[in-house]
């Protein structure tokens, strides 16, 4: 039971550095705001092209076949539930002298 609670409080411990050094890893990134920021934008005169991921329909669609691929991983590769489970005993004797 010590040895359980040993290795469990190693592996906490590792996970806590490892999200910490995620999130510094991420602070280290922020700007900050402290800086001076320029921002420059452009405008389009033609609204016909978008890209492809704005449009709803692409969303629908691959919802749809995430939803399928999920559903056919979870029934098992479509075997039937009319299969069968062989169990065998094996009893072994032993005789001493």
């Amino acid at each position: 039971m010590k040895q359980i609670i040993k290795n469990y409080g190693f592996k906490a411990f590792i996970t806590v550095l490892a999200v910490n050094l995620i999130c510094l890893v991420a602070w280290a990134q922020d700007s900050g705001g402290g800086g001076a920021t320029t921002t420059t934008t452009t405008t389009r005169t033609t609204s016909s092209s978008t890209t492809w991921y704005s449009s709803p329909w692409v969303w629908v669609a691959g919802a749809a076949v995430f939803i399928l691929l999920l559903v056919a991983l979870m029934r098992g590769g479509g075997r039937s539930g009319s299969a069968t489970t062989e169990r065998t005993t094996v009893t072994r004797t032993r005789e001493t002298e």
